[in-house]
């Protein structure tokens, strides 16, 4: 195990670089730069702010002077946020885009699971096309969809829930993005798990269980859940993912401070390192993320062996 996890991260390395330069180019291949304004600054001006941020040098020598910091882990200042380092803009972002990812996976483990084990012991019935034609309808409509259709028939019309994050406090602000974020994951999971646990139910040991006498309830628990959840831990580094990159555009229309804003504004002002520092950030993420799937999904069935 300790050297299929080294292996993984060996073979991580690769794919970070390229994430690494791909992102560095895009940014300085967009029109304008940093520090362009309405009002026109002199060219000297301009020629001593390019040379104090290393602007001025040729593309290559500045990319191998931003590996050179990130590898001391330098993410560099921000170019707009003049006293602060985009270390410091993530640390202060990063806790509130956590705790909308974690509760937006946690609601869509706890309904997605539930809704496809209940579609799968009803199979052939009302209550499972049910089931399967909103998991269709989730699949197929992006969140910058649902969250504004959730605005208005939650907060505008029935004023149940705020529609924004400004003037509100508590738990209520999160439910609203929470839910958006976790619709889409819900309808994959429930599908999932519906189709896992039809499979294992069919397995000669759950029918040695019935013959014993156990509840449906009990051979679900104890014997059919464990194995049917293989194919949703290994759907869970995508969704986690899907859940992060999503963020960004969830925390923008509802005005939450996290991540999602930071790098919004920072490809719309040009800020070349916090954009890179963020992507950066969520590249490393995601890989420590599904190298942590994988091992869990190793843990979870002993029949998995890590050469």
């Amino acid at each position: 195990m300790l050297r299929y996890t080294l292996l993984r991260i060996l073979g991580a390395i690769p794919t970070l670089l390229l994430v690494i330069a791909l992102a560095f180019l895009m940014v300085h291949a967009a029109p304008g730069g940093p520090f362009d304004d309405e009002r026109a600054l002199p060219a000297d001006v301009e020629a001593n702010i390019a040379a104090a941020y290393h602007l001025d040098e040729p593309l290559p020598q500045q990319f191998l002077r931003y590996m050179s910091g990130l590898l001391q882990g330098d993410l560099g200042p921000s170019y707009r946020y003049r006293d602060y380092t985009v270390a410091e803009l993530i640390g202060t972002a990063f806790p509130y885009s956590l705790k909308l990812g974690a509760l937006a996976m946690a609601l869509a483990l706890l309904l997605g699971v539930t809704a496809g084990t209940v579609a799968a012991l009803r199979q052939g019935t009302a209550l499972d096309k049910v089931v399967m034609g909103f998991s269709m309808t989730g699949i197929s409509i992006p969140v910058f969809v649902i969250a504004p259709v959730l605005v208005l028939f939650l907060a505008v019309k029935l004023q149940w829930l705020p529609a924004g994050w400004s003037g509100t406090t508590g738990m209520s602000r999160y439910l609203l993005p929470v839910i958006t974020l976790a619709l889409p994951q819900i309808a994959y999971i429930a599908r999932l798990t519906r189709a896992s646990m039809i499979d294992v139910l069919s397995r000669d040991f759950i029918r040695t269980a019935y013959a014993q006498g156990l509840g449906t309830v009990t051979v679900v628990r104890v014997h059919a859940l464990k194995p049917a959840m293989l194919p949703v831990l290994s759907y869970m580094g995508p969704a986690i993912a899907a859940i992060l990159t999503g963020s960004v555009v969830v925390e923008e229309i509802f005005g939450i401070p996290g991540l999602g804003q930071f790098f919004v504004r920072g490809a719309l002002n040009r800020d070349y390192t916090l954009v890179l520092g963020i992507v950066v950030f969520y590249a490393s993420l995601i890989v420590f993320l599904n190298l942590l799937v994988d091992i869990l999904y190793g843990a979870i069935d002993p029949r998995v062996r890590y050469q």
